[in-house]
């Protein structure tokens, strides 16, 4: 069955058209639009006209290629934008009328599990406990579970590269005593949370795929550490150009790799980066949904 899914970030807007069977999922075609949704709100504590302009611009561009795949099921996914920021209505109201299709706001807890499920659903886990670090722009999910019971522990916290950077890493670099700082407040908001130990973790998001790009598949809390040394060396737009990163994400990297690094001594176990994630968790639940009806 081919579905299409967009999915409204802190960062970015990313449209996925895959094809879904088997509990498998194969990408078809995938596009991304950077319009820093989670820094409009962090700036401003809505969405404005203009940005919102923006959107539907991207929206219905999406609208239309997965259209063109003729998509059986399309839906339109909407994260932390859709529960941090005020009059999130009208961020509903445009992404409807420019997709034609059902959009809803999923809480950080289904946001973990649709991670959780992507990123399951492409790796090759056995009978083994499983953890999965979905780290944002907006805010974190961390997951546990296993095949046979699925997603079964699941938490967020209200940390995010954007929301950190914003808050703490001002510098370009940012200097040693806002990383620590920053660090710490990781740390506080993961005391927060008490996970079930597993045998293997994936992480999912940007900034986990841009990190594999420095020091390969897994890396640890100890590994971490050097990529932040060696970010925090160099000015978001050299790590840009070195990296092929966009800014934006370049801009936001020492803060993911802070959080990636608490959550993996957090659960005691190195973090390899996914193959899917909230995208094709979405997909393979709006098929099943389908196939049901």
């Amino acid at each position: 069955m081919k579905v299409g899914i967009v999915d409204v970030g802190s960062n970015t807007v990313r449209l996925l058209v895959a094809s879904v069977g088997g509990g498998e999922v194969r990408s078809l075609q995938e596009e991304r639009a950077h319009l820093g949704l989670g820094e409009e709100i962090l700036l401003h504590g809505r969405v404005r006209r203009r940005k919102l302009e923006e959107l539907a611009e991207v929206a219905t561009e999406f609208g239309r290629i997965a259209r063109k795949h003729r998509v059986r099921e399309l839906e339109t996914v909407v994260t932390a934008p859709g529960r941090q920021g005020d009059a999130p209505e009208r961020l509903l109201k445009v992404l409807r009328r420019t997709t034609g299709a059902p959009v809803r706001i999923v809480s950080a807890e289904d946001e973990g599990r649709l991670a959780y499920t992507g990123a399951v659903a492409r790796t090759e886990v056995g009978s083994r406990v499983v953890g999965v670090c979905d780290v944002g722009g907006g805010s974190t999910e961390v997951v546990v579970g296993t095949s046979l019971l699925g997603p079964a522990w699941v938490r967020s916290v209200d940390v995010g590269s954007l929301r950190l950077t914003a808050s703490f890493l001002h510098g370009d670099p940012p200097a040693a005593a806002e990383i620590e700082r920053a660090r710490a407040a990781v740390r506080v908001a993961l005391t927060e949370i008490a996970p079930p130990l597993p045998e293997l973790a994936l992480a999912t998001g940007g900034s986990a795929r841009a990190i594999a790009r420095i020091v390969g598949r897994a890396y640890d809390a100890d590994r971490l550490q050097h990529v932040i040394a060696a970010l925090a060396s160099r000015s978001a737009e050299q790590t840009s150009r070195e990296l092929a990163l966009p800014f934006h994400r370049a801009r936001t990297l020492i803060a993911g790799s802070l959080i990636l690094a608490e959550v993996s001594r957090l659960l005691g176990v190195e973090l390899t980066p996914a193959k899917g994630g909230i995208r094709e968790g979405a997909a393979l639940q709006l098929a099943a949904q389908r196939a049901a009806a």
